[in-house]
C-alpha cells in the first residue's frame, strides 16, 4: 500500500512540492524554509564589520583632541574597513539593505565628525568645513530618497548609466569607488595632522606679546601655568599640549597628493545633490499630470 495514496494523503509533484486536494501547494520540506527565514541579519559578517568600524571611529574621537597619532590610527582603520564589509558582503552573500545604510549612515558620522573638530582647530575655515558637511549629507539623503521614492527598490550605488555616467562609474567601478573614498578622508586626517604641527594654518590660542612669551617660557613666574593648568579643558591648555607635537612635512605631502581628489569628490556630491533632485521633480510632474494638475482654466 506504500504507491497508494489515501484522501488524507497529499500528493507529491516534482521538486519536492507538496500538492493538497483543494489545489494549494507548500514546500515539502516546511522545516527547512522556515529555518531560511529566520536569520539574523545584524549579525550577518559585513554588519558585525560595521560595528567595529563604528567602535573604532568613536574611540579615535576619545583620542582626538590631544592625541593625534592615535586616533588617526584608529580612524584610518575604521574607513579601510568600509572596503573589507564589502568584500565579506559578496564573499559570504550576505549583502543587505541594512548593511547598505549602515555602511553610508557610519561613513556619514565619522566624516562629519572629524570635520567639525577642524572646523575648531581652524575656526576661518569653518564655515567651509560646515559647507562640506551640508553638501555630504544633502546629496546622499537626497540621492536616497530619490531611489526610495521613484520605487527603483534597488540599492543607491545602482545608478542608470543613462542618468549620469559619472555617478555610474564612481558607484559600479571599485577601483574608483575606493580611490575617491580613500583620498578623500586622507586629505581630512592630513588637516587634522596638520592642526598639530603647522602654525601657518592653526593660528596658537596662547596669549602673545612680550608679557605672554616671557610667561610661559622654562622657568618664568609660576602664576602663568597655574592659570593654565586650572582649566586644563579650556582652549588656552588644549592649544598648549597639542603645541608643536609633530613634524608638519608628511602631512603637507599627504594634503597635497589628496587635494586633488577630495575637490573631485565635492564635485561628485554636488552632481548627485542635482541629479538626484531632477529625478524628484521628474516624479513630480507625473504625479501632478496623473492628477490632472495644473488644472486649465
Amino acid at each position: 500500500m506504500d504507491g497508494v495514496r489515501t484522501r488524507k494523503q497529499p500528493a507529491k509533484g516534482a521538486n519536492g512540492v507538496v500538492q493538497k486536494l483543494n489545489g494549494h501547494v507548500y514546500p515539502e520540506d516546511r522545516t527547512r524554509v522556515s529555518t531560511d527565514t529566520t536569520e539574523n541579519i545584524f549579525l550577518f559578517w559585513p554588519n558585525v564589520i560595521g560595528y567595529s568600524r563604528i567602535v573604532l571611529a568613536i574611540a579615535s574621537l576619545y583620542y582626538m583632541p590631544l592625541h593625534p597619532r592615535t586616533c588617526s590610527c584608529l580612524y584610518s582603520i575604521s574607513c579601510l574597513l568600509d572596503a573589507l564589509d564589502g568584500l565579506a558582503a559578496r564573499q559570504f552573500d550576505q549583502s543587505t539593505r541594512f548593511g547598505a545604510v549602515l555602511d553610508m549612515v557610519t561613513d556619514r558620522c565619522t566624516t562629519s565628525c572629524l570635520l567639525v573638530f577642524l572646523s575648531s582647530a581652524f575656526p576661518r575655515w569653518s564655515i567651509v568645513f560646515q559647507g562640506l558637511i551640508s553638501l555630504d549629507f544633502a546629496s546622499h539623503y537626497m540621492h536616497m530618497y530619490a531611489n526610495l521614492a521613484m520605487g527603483s527598490g534597488q540599492s543607491h550605488k545602482k545608478i542608470d548609466q543613462s542618468r549620469s555616467r559619472l555617478l555610474h562609474l564612481y558607484y559600479n567601478n571599485k577601483t574608483v569607488l575606493f580611490v575617491f573614498c580613500l583620498f578623500n578622508e586622507l586629505f581630512f586626517i592630513a588637516l587634522y595632522l596638520l592642526s598639530f604641527s603647522s602654525p601657518m594654518l592653526s593660528p596658537s590660542l596662547l596669549p602673545t606679546g612680550e608679557k605672554a612669551a616671557g610667561s610661559v617660557q622654562p622657568g618664568s613666574p609660576s602664576h602663568a601655568s597655574s592659570l593654565i593648568f586650572a582649566t586644563p579643558g579650556s582652549a588656552w591648555a588644549m592649544e598648549l599640549a597639542r603645541a608643536n607635537k609633530m613634524n608638519s612635512f608628511w602631512p603637507w605631502v599627504l594634503a597635497g597628493v589628496s587635494s586633488p581628489v577630495m575637490l573631485g569628490k565635492q564635485v561628485l556630491n554636488v552632481v548627485q545633490l542635482v541629479k538626484a533632485s531632477k529625478w524628484l521633480a521628474e516624479g513630480d510632474i507625473q504625479a501632478r499630470r496623473a492628477k490632472g494638475l495644473p488644472k486649465k482654466k
